[in-house]
C-alpha cells in the first residue's frame, strides 16, 4: 500500500467549475508526484443541496480530464465514501464526544448569530460567544419546546499547529479565534468540521489539499482529529482561481462550468491553462495531468489568488 493517500472530496451541489478542477489537479498531482494514490469522496452531507446527477457529472468529468482516482466515488462498496450514507459513523464519534461531556445544545438563531452586535474577529468572521454553553437542565427543557438546536462542541484554550505545505506554519487558539462551533444541525445533519475530520482519519488520508479559503477549519479538524484518537493528515491550501475582477469562482458561474468548456476546449487545453496560471508550467501548452507530475513542485505554485486564464474568459 503506498505511503502517500491524497483525497479529492467535492460537493454534488452543482456542476464543477474550473476552481474545482485546478484544486483537484494540484491534489491529483501532490499525491502522484509522491506515488501516491488518490481517494474520491463525495461529501454530500446536506440532502437539499446534492443530487445524483451532479455527482455522475463530477465523475464524469474527472475521468475526462484523466484525473483517476484509486479508490471511492459512487460505486465504491456500495456508498462507503459517500457522506450521505454514513450517519452511524458520524453518530459514533458525536457520542464519543459526548461521553467526554464536551458537547451541548444550542438554540441561537441565525438570525441571533449575525446581528449586527454579535461578536465577530477583526477579518470579519463570525465568532460564537458561548451563548448556550451553561444552560440549566431546566433552560434546556424549556428552550426545547420552541425550537430543536444544533449541537456544539466545546473547545478548549489550546493552540493548534500545523506547517502547510505552501503557507508555512500556521496556528489558531481554538477558543479565542473560533469559539464552540457546530458538529451537528439541528435538523440532524452532521456538520462538515465532524463529518470530514472522522472521514479523512478512518480512511488513511494522509494529505489535504483544499483552497485557502477552509484554512480555517484546519485546527479545528486536527482538534477533532486528536480527540477522538484519530490520526490528522497534512494539509496544504492552495490559491483561489478568481475572475478578472478578483470575485473567486462559484458554481453560479455558468459559463465556466466543465459541461460547456467541455463543449470548446480539450481536456489537455483546459489542463495546460490551468497549470500554466498555476505556475507549473512556464508557457501555456495543452498538457496531460500524467506529463505534469515530473514537473510538479509545491515551490512553483503560485501563493496569489489566480486570476482567470485570458483564454478562458469567453
Amino acid at each position: 500500500m503506498s505511503a502517500v493517500v491524497g483525497r479529492f472530496a467535492p460537493t454534488p451541489s452543482g456542476k464543477m467549475h474550473l476552481g474545482n478542477v485546478l484544486c483537484c489537479l494540484l491534489a491529483w498531482l501532490s499525491a502522484r508526484s509522491k506515488g501516491g494514490k488518490v481517494l474520491l469522496r463525495v461529501e454530500d452531507l446536506d440532502p437539499e443541496r446534492s443530487g445524483a446527477e451532479f455527482e455522475r457529472q463530477i465523475e464524469d468529468d474527472l475521468l475526462w480530464l484523466r484525473l483517476n482516482w484509486d479508490e471511492g466515488g459512487l460505486e465504491a462498496e456500495e456508498g462507503r465514501y459517500c457522506q450521505s450514507r454514513r450517519s452511524d459513523v458520524y453518530q459514533r464519534y458525536f457520542d464519543i464526544l459526548a461521553q467526554k461531556g464536551l458537547v451541548y445544545p444550542c438554540f441561537c438563531s441565525r438570525a441571533e448569530l449575525h446581528a449586527a452586535d454579535a461578536p465577530h474577529l477583526s477579518d470579519g468572521r463570525y465568532f460564537y460567544p458561548g451563548t448556550c454553553r451553561n444552560l440549566s437542565e431546566a433552560e434546556i427543557a424549556e428552550k426545547s419546546k420552541k425550537r430543536k438546536p444544533a449541537w456544539r462542541v466545546r473547545v478548549p484554550e489550546e493552540v493548534i499547529g500545523f506547517t502547510d505545505y505552501h503557507y508555512g506554519p500556521y496556528t489558531e487558539n481554538l477558543a479565542q479565534e473560533c469559539g464552540d462551533f457546530v458538529i451537528r444541525r439541528a435538523d440532524g445533519v452532521f456538520a462538515y468540521q465532524l463529518a470530514t475530520a472522522v472521514d479523512d482519519g478512518l480512511m488513511g488520508v494522509t494529505e489535504v489539499v483544499r483552497g485557502r479559503d477552509l484554512i480555517g477549519s484546519t485546527a479545528r479538524q486536527i482538534w477533532l482529529q486528536k480527540t477522538l484518537g484519530l490520526p490528522s493528515p497534512e494539509y496544504g491550501h492552495i490559491p483561489l482561481l478568481t475572475d478578472v475582477d478578483g470575485r473567486r469562482l462559484s458554481k453560479r458561474d455558468g459559463e465556466l462550468d466543465l459541461e460547456r468548456l467541455r463543449e470548446r476546449w480539450s481536456a489537455e487545453e483546459i489542463i495546460g491553462m490551468l497549470a500554466t496560471a498555476a505556475g507549473i508550467l512556464p508557457e501555456y501548452q495543452p498538457v496531460t495531468a500524467e506529463e505534469l507530475v515530473p514537473l510538479f513542485s509545491w515551490d512553483k505554485v503560485a501563493r496569489e489568488d489566480i486570476r482567470l486564464p485570458e483564454m478562458l474568459r469567453g
